[in-house]
C-alpha cells in the first residue's frame, strides 16, 4: 500500500536565520513603543531602532489632526514617504531622508518594520482624542475651563521664569440673556458658537481662545504685553461687530465687552483673572462694544 507523503516545508539556515533576526527586530521594537503614549517619543523610539538597520539623516513626522509637526536630523536630498493609517484611521505621515538612495531590500524592510508603529501610533492617537475631548467645550469647539485653568498655570511659571509678558483677555457678548429671551436658546447656541470661530480667526497661531463659562471666553496671549494685549482686543472687538448671524428669518449683530489684564510680578493665577474680568465688566458699565484695560 502507497503511503501519503508528508507535506513538509525545506527551509534553509540562510533563510531561518534572516527570518529570526527579523522576527526578533519585530519584537525589540514593539516591546519599545509600549512605553509610551507621546506622538514624537513614539517615532524617535522607533527611528532609533531601525538606525542600524535602515541607516538614516533625517525624519519628518506630520499629524494634521493634532497640528503636529515633529522633525529631528538633517533633512536629506533622497527621502521615502509613507501616509500611515489603519482601518481607516489616519495616522499622519513618516519621511525618512539621507544623502543616498534607499535600496528596495531597505524599503521592503522598512515597510515591514512600520507594522510594529501602527498600532502603538493608534493607541497614542485614540488616547490624545480622549484628552482632546476632555478639555474642549462640546458646543463652540474652543478649550474650556479646566483646559484654561492647567494652561494658565504653566504660562504663568514660564513667563516668570523666562522674563516675558503674559496677558489675558476677557470677552463676554453684550445683552447676551435678551437674544435667548427673543430667539431662544437654539439661536444662542448658535451665536456662541459663531463667536468663537471668530475669535479663533482673529487671534494668532500662537494664542489660545477657551470658553470660560456662559456667554464669557477668555483668550490667552504669550509673550505678549498690554499694548500688544491692547491692539489684538481692539482688532476682535471690531471684527465681532462686523459680523452677522443669519437665524430663520432673522440677521442678528453681536458686540462684545473685553477687559485686558498683563501679568505682574506680585500676580497669582487668580489675581490676573480678577482683573481681567474686572476691567470687561468696567467695559460693560462704560457702555459696551468697548475694550478696558486693568493696569
Amino acid at each position: 500500500m502507497k503511503e501519503k507523503a508528508a507535506g513538509l516545508a525545506v527551509v534553509s539556515n540562510k533563510t531561518f536565520e534572516a527570518s529570526t533576526a527579523v522576527n526578533l527586530h519585530h519584537y525589540d521594537i514593539s516591546s519599545a513603543l509600549q512605553t509610551t503614549l507621546e506622538f514624537n517619543e513614539l517615532i524617535g523610539i522607533f527611528c532609533n531602532k531601525i538606525q542600524h538597520t535602515i541607516p538614516h539623516n533625517g525624519v519628518e513626522y506630520y499629524n494634521e489632526e493634532f497640528d503636529l509637526a515633529f522633525k529631528r536630523g538633517v533633512m536629506a536630498r533622497h527621502s521615502c514617504s509613507y501616509a500611515l493609517k489603519v482601518e481607516e484611521q489616519q495616522l499622519g505621515e513618516l519621511k525618512l531622508t539621507r544623502s543616498n538612495r534607499f535600496s528596495k531590500e531597505e524599503l521592503k524592510m522598512l515597510e515591514s518594520l512600520l507594522c510594529c508603529l501602527i498600532y502603538p501610533l493608534r493607541n497614542a492617537t485614540l488616547f490624545q482624542q480622549a484628552l482632546k475631548m476632555a478639555f474642549t467645550d462640546p458646543l463652540t469647539k474652543a478649550n474650556n475651563r479646566t483646559a484654561f485653568n492647567d494652561t494658565l498655570l504653566r504660562e504663568i511659571k514660564r513667563a516668570h521664569r523666562g522674563g516675558q509678558h503674559l496677558s489675558l483677555i476677557f470677552v463676554d457678548v453684550d445683552n447676551f440673556k435678551s437674544i435667548n429671551d427673543d430667539y431662544g436658546h437654539g439661536c444662542g447656541d448658535l451665536a456662541l458658537a459663531s463667536l468663537a470661530a471668530w475669535l479663533k480667526d482673529s487671534v494668532r497661531g500662537s494664542d489660545a481662545v477657551f470658553r470660560y463659562g456662559g456667554e464669557e471666553f477668555v483668550i490667552l496671549l504669550g509673550d505678549t504685553d498690554i499694548d500688544g494685549a491692547t491692539l489684538i482686543a481692539e482688532r476682535i472687538r471690531a471684527d465681532i461687530e462686523s459680523h452677522t448671524i443669519a437665524y430663520g428669518m432673522d440677521v442678528l449683530n453681536l458686540t462684545a465687552s473685553l477687559g485686558i489684564a498683563t501679568l505682574k510680578g506680585s500676580d497669582s493665577a487668580d489675581s490676573l483673572i480678577k482683573r481681567a474680568d474686572a476691567a470687561m465688566y468696567e467695559a460693560k458699565r462704560q457702555g459696551r462694544n468697548r475694550v478696558e484695560i486693568s493696569y
